[in-house]
């Protein structure tokens, strides 16, 4: 039986509220009390007489407001929770104290070591393990992953300590194993669908907009042309593009037009047919039903323009050598850094081949106009790199600043690449500017003297005169800036009044 006590919390109630129940005699099997003062009581099964009587007596202790029975304790209820979740999991997940034996395990667990969970519990978790040191862990506790056996089974196993109190006293571990080869399978099945447009981050206006457009371009199959700068992530939007398509389950294949030899890039994309008769299939016969991706699609040859052209307008082509004609059902996506109206008026690239392929665009903004997606993107970028190293490195206040103020001329994949030398030489959990290595970095921000700087203000105040000087521009109002950096419209008004910035600067 279960009892819940409303009452003010004041020193001295529980102490009251015990002895009336030890009064009629009652054996109390468990109490919590909750922050707001609520006290649970858990006792033998009494009869609605002797309830009767406990009860009204229970309410006229001072500042009691009510009793009622409940069905059970909020400790017993979250127990229960926990032992669901547990053994409703399919990886084997053990806990064991302070010396390695096992205090819990679930039921996948409790299967390999074929025994129950009164059996188990006690025995030390050391026999069942090999490839990994148990005794040297309890005695120096932290966070691992390792591959290892379990009950004769490999495994990856994450090991994490357990500690309580204030103090963080070392109270045991608790140990989740997991299948390689179920996985691998999962990690097959995410790269699978990590082409979405979800896993393309977007937290800016322009970005959300193109992916928006971006979206409603799948349900056609006329040829998409993609456009930006170097390492803005056109090849990722164009698989997303692929991956909502109904083209999905066929294959998405990537050629470089830059990379092509002239000599070969024929046979290449529509393949070849040997004197004796041996053919060898061209992207466009492999990729059929699915999507070729032609990147620098400008450095194609002027010989293959047309042949090309031809493709797109009916998806005809004959192979190298041959005189046969086939079909193609592959879609064609495009992209390219360069200004092709610019090459079509030097001659260098056909007009009606442009116009072809211009029927729907993409064109994906620079990095550096598109402060909304620096942040996610480097933060994205960092969980990469602290899932795959096992790391837990965050990036100080003063590196975000300089990330989002940073021009990035090679956009998102130079963030990345920083992102992940800066990880790699930091020293500690935490990165600081001076981990990054950018082009420009230190004449931008004015750190290259800093053995000249005479005090600590002097210097924050030469950075903050750099970061709004360099941010004013894109934010020209002292309350869109103040949302940009996260500070209140007063302060940053003030400091722009102080280093003389403002819209009199700008001209």
């Amino acid at each position: 039986m279960r009892l819940l006590v409303s009452c003010k919390n004041r020193p001295g109630i529980a102490l009251e509220i015990l002895d009336t129940l030890s009064r009629h005699n009652i054996d109390l099997r468990g109490i919590e009390v909750s922050k707001d003062g609520q006290v649970f009581l858990r006792f033998q099964n009494l009869d609605f007489d002797a309830l009767q009587k406990l009860m009204p007596e229970i309410r006229r202790i001072s500042d009691v407001k009510d009793v009622v029975r409940v069905p059970y304790m909020p400790l017993e209820r979250e127990q229960s929770e926990i032992h669901t979740l547990l053994h409703t999991l399919p990886d084997p997940v053990i806990s064991m104290d302070q010396e390695g034996n096992i205090s819990v395990a679930n039921g996948a667990a409790l299967s390999l070591l074929k025994l129950d969970m009164e059996e188990a519990r006690g025995k030390h978790l050391k026999q069942w393990l090999k490839g990994f040191n148990l005794a040297q862990w309890l005695n120096s506790p932290s966070e691992v992953n390792c591959q290892l056996e379990f009950a004769g089974y490999p495994y990856l196993a994450n090991i994490n300590p357990i500690t309580v109190s204030n103090d963080n006293t070392f109270a045991g571990g608790v140990v989740v194993f997991k299948n390689a080869a179920q996985l691998g399978r999962q990690i097959a099945a995410w790269n699978k669908h990590s082409g979405h447009f979800e896993f393309i981050q977007a937290k800016s206006p322009r970005m959300k907009r193109l992916l928006r457009q971006a979206k409603r371009i799948t349900e056609f199959d006329a040829p998409l042309l993609i456009t930006g700068e170097t390492g803005t992530g056109k090849e990722l939007l164009a698989r997303a593009c692929h991956q909502n398509s109904l083209r999905n389950e066929q294959p998405f294949l990537t050629i470089n037009c830059a990379g092509l030899p002239e000599d070969a890039a024929e046979s290449e994309l529509f393949g070849q047919q040997d004197p004796d008769g041996t053919v060898h299939k061209g992207v466009f016969e492999i990729a059929d039903g699915g999507t070729v991706f032609m990147q620098e699609v400008a450095e194609l040859p002027q010989s293959l323009q047309a042949k090309f052209l031809r493709l797109l307008q009916d998806g005809s082509y004959r192979r190298v050598g041959s005189e046969q004609e086939l079909h193609s059902e592959a879609r064609v996506i495009c992209s390219t850094q360069k200004d092709l109206h610019a090459l079509c008026e030097q001659g260098q690239f056909r007009d009606d081949l442009l116009y072809r392929l211009n029927a729907l665009s993409l064109d994906i903004p620079p990095l550096r106009e598109r402060h909304e997606d620096i942040m996610p993107l480097a933060r994205h970028f960092l969980r990469q790199y602290n899932a795959a190293s096992r790391s837990r490195l965050h990036l100080s206040e003063l590196s975000r600043t300089v990330l989002e103020g940073y021009s990035w001329p090679g956009n998102v994949r130079q963030l990345q690449s920083a992102v992940q030398q800066a990880a790699s030489v930091a020293q500690g959990v935490v990165i600081e500017p001076e981990n990054f290595q950018l082009p420009g970095y230190a004449e931008e921000w004015g750190l290259v003297n800093r053995e000249h700087v005479t005090t600590l203000d002097a210097a924050i105040k030469g950075f903050e005169s750099e970061l709004l000087q360099r941010l004013y521009p894109a934010y020209p109002s002292s309350r869109k800036l103040a949302q940009r950096l996260g500070i209140s419209h007063t302060a940053i008004a003030n400091k722009l009044r102080d280093y003389g910035i403002g819209k009199k600067s700008l001209k």
